[in-house]
């Protein structure tokens, strides 16, 4: 296969991936008649913006967004706390049963999420965490395969780094601080990102835990809103549009780190 074969195929998966997107940002422009159209028109003749506005007017978006926010910030501030530690001690400290501990780890990433929906509701509201941002925060504050990315990373780090920091007199804390997490940027980064958005797009859980209108994500909240609109089908692909759209915007700021963590990180032995 020649080199001008593979960009033409290059091209041909990237459009064919984006064209949901595209179709979805042209129906959000257009009006009800116009989308219901048929043969349908790739580019709206009129632009209607007026159905973003619209959209977000009919149900609290408002309110949506800074659940979604809060959760996927303690999210990943909680993965980001719990993997550096569990992949630093997984990677760097000797202690008896640790390869068959991280096997077991490694292994619960085997078992699908609605085996453990009905224990894991039952263990949260005997804590009383039902409808509130800790039963959206907590249990998703460990990543297991975030610690074996982050361990493969570790154990690529020299090993003369840390003999001179143990000479210097540091701690495992003031290593992981001044030494690892510097050294670490890139996949750091890279799992923060995967983070957000597993977050952010989060709807089954949330749909779960919370009940109550005001504890709502803006996944959740959408689906009430497509339920509500099934029919208007300018002001369904508005929303989707915006609920969407800071994810796009985060992806073009970082993806350049996320290309430099795969090209450092290494995933060996």
């Amino acid at each position: 296969m020649n080199k001008k074969t593979v960009h033409i195929i290059l091209i041909f998966g990237a459009i064919w991936m984006a064209l949901p997107f595209f179709w979805m940002a042209s129906t959000s422009l257009k009006t009800q008649d116009e989308a219901l159209k048929f043969p349908p028109t790739i580019i709206p003749k009129n632009l209607v913006f007026s159905n973003f506005l619209e959209a977000f007017k009919q149900v609290d978006f408002t309110r949506y967004f800074i659940n979604s926010i809060i959760m996927t910030t303690g999210a990943v501030l909680l993965v980001y706390f719990t993997t550096t530690l569990s992949a630093y001690a997984f990677a760097r400290l000797k202690f008896p049963g640790r390869e068959s501990l991280f096997t077991l780890f490694l292994a619960m990433m085997m078992i699908p999420m609605p085996v453990y929906l009905a224990p894991s509701y039952v263990i949260l509201s005997k804590f009383r965490f039902i409808d509130t941002f800790f039963a959206l925060i907590v249990p998703w504050g460990v990543n297991i395969f975030a610690i074996f990315l982050l361990r493969q990373h570790f154990k690529t780090l020299p090993q003369e780094l840390f003999d001179a920091a143990k000479i210097d007199g540091l701690n495992h804390w003031q290593i992981i601080r001044y030494i690892v997490i510097p050294l670490s940027k890139p996949i750091i980064v890279t799992i923060g990102i995967f983070e957000i958005i597993t977050n952010w797009n989060s709807f089954l859980w949330p749909l779960i835990v919370t009940h109550s209108d005001s504890m709502r994500t803006i996944q959740t909240g959408l689906a009430y809103f497509a339920q509500a609109e099934s029919t208007n089908y300018p002001l369904l692909c508005a929303a989707s549009t915006f609920t969407i759209l800071p994810l796009i915007i985060l992806y073009f700021f970082v993806q350049g780190q996320i290309m430099e963590s795969y090209a450092r990180s290494g995933l060996k032995e």
